[in-house]
């Protein structure tokens, strides 16, 4: 004897069905695999458990990295802080030696184990890159660090470093062409390059202006001190925490002014296209003398950077990786 079932209950079954085969179908093709091969499926616990374990695993090596990097960051800031105020009590534009990273680089490469010290300081920096960009892969460790904003910032950062590391090691290996005077000559070079595009004056305006406002918005989240989300205030005494916001703060103001200017440098180096009109950080610092405050702006500044590279060592004993 055949069962009887009601129409409209036969009807939402079949099309209950045929709606789970065209999903699983549907998750099988995206995934590349054959329809019904199962493969499609999203990780079993077991995989999201492999893959929290290995990230788990590698975290704490890239924190390392991070670390030296934040370290070997310091050393740079604190080298370009002493030449430029040598530069400010020797006579200001054309005193002194470059007040860069080259110049930095070849104070390094003078003293005794200067080689190994080149080297450790680029693949410091090379691992400060590979933590950027996991970040971007894995989120920043501070609140809010899974949205896309704060990825997309880790990548540049990370690209960033990797260029100033490629640079650093670069010089180790002999290519003098990354040392005194480089970054002077690197944004000029580039500057005449990006003019001589279509359309170039405007995409040198352009980048100029970005670097302006990155100047601005670095020294306005120093003053703020927002990098507090990113360091372990918990573990620090009250007067540590009060010589880190000192360091902070005046070293990501006078960090953000040599940022801010040099921009304004280069936007006055495309309106006027002139690629000589543009600054690396070396005639930025200089610049400073010749505003009415004289070699004492450069003085302010100079302490500003050398405090940068001081709050950089307590990045790399306190920041959250």
């Amino acid at each position: 004897m055949e069962t009887s079932v009601p129409r409209g209950r036969g009807l939402k079954a079949a099309t209950a069905q045929a709606t789970a085969r065209a999903t699983a179908k549907a998750g099988a093709t995206a995934a590349g695999q054959p329809p019904g091969t199962g493969h499609g499926r999203a990780p079993s616990p077991g995989q999201a458990r492999a893959a929290t374990q290995a990230k788990a695993t590698v975290r704490p090596v890239l924190g390392g990295a991070a670390r030296a990097g934040f370290a070997a960051r310091g050393v740079l800031y604190l080298l370009v802080g002493m030449l430029a105020l040598n530069v400010a009590f020797g006579g200001g534009k054309h005193s002194g030696g470059q007040a860069d990273r080259g110049g930095a680089l070849e104070q390094v490469a003078g003293r005794p184990f200067g080689f190994v010290l080149l080297w450790a300081l680029g693949l410091a920096l090379a691992g400060m890159a590979l933590w950027r960009l996991a970040e971007a892969a894995w989120g920043v460790s501070e609140p809010d660090g899974h949205k896309a904003r704060k990825r997309l910032l880790s990548v540049g950062r990370g690209l960033f470093y990797a260029f100033v590391a490629y640079s650093v090691l670069a010089f180790a290996v002999g290519d003098r062409g990354s040392g005194s005077g480089a970054s002077d000559k690197e944004s000029q070079d580039v500057t005449a390059q990006v003019l001589g595009l279509p359309a170039g004056q405007w995409a040198a305006g352009a980048a100029g202006a970005a670097v302006l406002v990155t100047g601005v918005v670095m020294a306005w989240r120093a003053a703020l001190r927002t990098y507090h989300d990113q360091l372990c205030t918990e573990r620090m005494s009250r007067r540590v925490r009060r010589l880190v916001d000192l360091t902070g703060v005046a070293g990501g103001v006078a960090r953000g002014l040599v940022f801010a200017a040099a921009g304004g440098f280069l936007v006055r180096a495309a309106l006027a296209y002139r690629p000589r009109a543009a600054k690396g950080m070396d005639d930025t610092l200089r610049a400073f003398t010749e505003t009415p405050a004289g070699p004492w702006l450069l003085v302010a500044v100079a302490a500003g950077l050398a405090l940068f590279g001081l709050f950089s060592f307590a990045e790399a004993r306190w920041r959250r990786t």
